[in-house]
């Protein structure tokens, strides 16, 4: 069964194993997690969780908000996500959930929202190649061809210019090289997904 918690990425640090090899590490602060509800077959149509981080402003929450949070008899949370294929049987609505439930050598998948670059080119945002730079040549950094012209036009998902990241992105497979449970800190070797100070979700790895 998944196990998973919800944190905040403090940033990147390195740490020594005990054979003296050098492990780069994304330190993990994942304190307070509360069970705000359980999802079960009958009312919502699959089984899950719903995991809430970190203490929302009063003058921020809404009434539902509110309401939904005094139900698990907890404070509004900033950031809510849901984790699956759990066992319901061992979850209480208002339990806290602590980073005791990882351990080191475990392997996870880490879920963040990738930091955003604005509006970027096709080189960048594509990893494209560029037109030569000679003089006389009219492409250097612009995108090639994007269709022909019997359609005239140019067919959805073509890679061009556009935003780029602020996107939902997981990495899998990371190992849990050390659990702090008194400062509530999960070090995870390799990064993960995110700026400094944005929310992640931790969860057992599904390709382990």
């Amino acid at each position: 069964m998944t196990q998973g918690i919800l944190g905040r990425k403090i940033g990147m640090t390195q740490v020594f194993s005990e054979n003296g090899e050098q492990l780069p590490v994304t330190v993990v602060q994942a304190e307070g997690n509360t069970v705000l509800q359980k999802k079960t077959v009958e009312n919502d149509g699959y089984e899950a969780i719903q995991v809430g981080f970190a203490n929302e402003k009063p003058n921020r929450v809404n009434k539902a908000e509110k309401g939904h949070a005094e139900k698990a008899e907890a404070e509004p949370k900033r950031f809510v996500s849901e984790i699956r294929d759990v066992n319901l049987d061992d979850y209480e609505v208002g339990q806290v959930l602590n980073v005791n439930m990882f351990e080191a050598g475990q392997m996870v998948d880490v879920t963040g929202t990738s930091k955003g670059k604005g509006f970027q080119g096709a080189i960048k945002r594509h990893n494209q190649g560029r037109g030569p730079e000679t003089h006389g040549s009219h492409f250097h950094r612009s995108p090639g061809s994007i269709g022909v012209m019997d359609t005239g036009r140019v067919f959805k998902g073509m890679k061009g210019p556009g935003q780029m990241g602020g996107d939902t992105v997981t990495i899998q497979n990371l190992e849990v090289v050390k659990v702090d449970a008194e400062n509530n800190l999960i070090l995870i070797k390799g990064n993960v997904p995110g700026a400094k100070k944005s929310y992640v979700k931790i969860s057992s790895a599904v390709k382990a």
